[in-house]
């Protein structure tokens, strides 16, 4: 059994049905491509956590498939924002509580607005980040979103 993470214990406590998934990490690559691969997974599954900042309604998260880049003017859009940023490195252990490669909307320091880009509703299953590097997340886009109360959008550049 895999370890417990804040984020499965708040999935377990929802009732939500997941799966713990681990994997190698290579500190030097904790890119999506990487965690594809040691999970044996199409990156088209494997989605990351971004955070970022807008100017006017502050922080909130962007979910997206692991191999796509967020597209800002559509983000600035749907958040209500004129402009938003990825926030610094430094900031994101201080701000959710996770660090790079181990991030998850599930369970930060405090609960931002979560986007979900609508390419997850295309997959039966998606993988996000267990809230620690070398651990994944696999439940169903659905039961995502209804665990951190998404929005589903279109957040991809095309």
């Amino acid at each position: 059994m895999a370890e417990k993470t804040n984020a499965s214990r708040i999935l377990e406590r929802l009732k939500i049905p997941f799966e713990i998934i681990e994997y190698a990490v290579d500190p030097h690559n904790l890119d999506a491509h990487h965690v594809a691969a040691a999970l044996g997974q199409d990156i088209a599954s494997v989605f990351k956590t971004l955070v970022l900042h807008g100017d006017k309604n502050g922080h909130f998260v962007c979910v997206i498939q692991g191999d796509k880049e967020v597209d800002l003017k559509k983000v600035a859009k749907i958040s209500g924002n004129k402009k938003v940023a990825m926030i610094p490195m430094k900031e994101l252990l201080p701000l959710t509580g996770y660090i790079r490669g181990g991030c998850t909307a599930i369970g930060m320091k405090k609960a931002f607005p979560v986007f979900l880009d609508e390419k997850a509703l295309l997959q039966e299953k998606i993988h996000i980040s267990a809230g620690k590097r070398g651990l994944q997340i696999k439940l169903s886009p659905q039961d995502y979103i209804n665990a951190t109360s998404a929005t589903v959008a279109d957040l991809i550049s095309n």
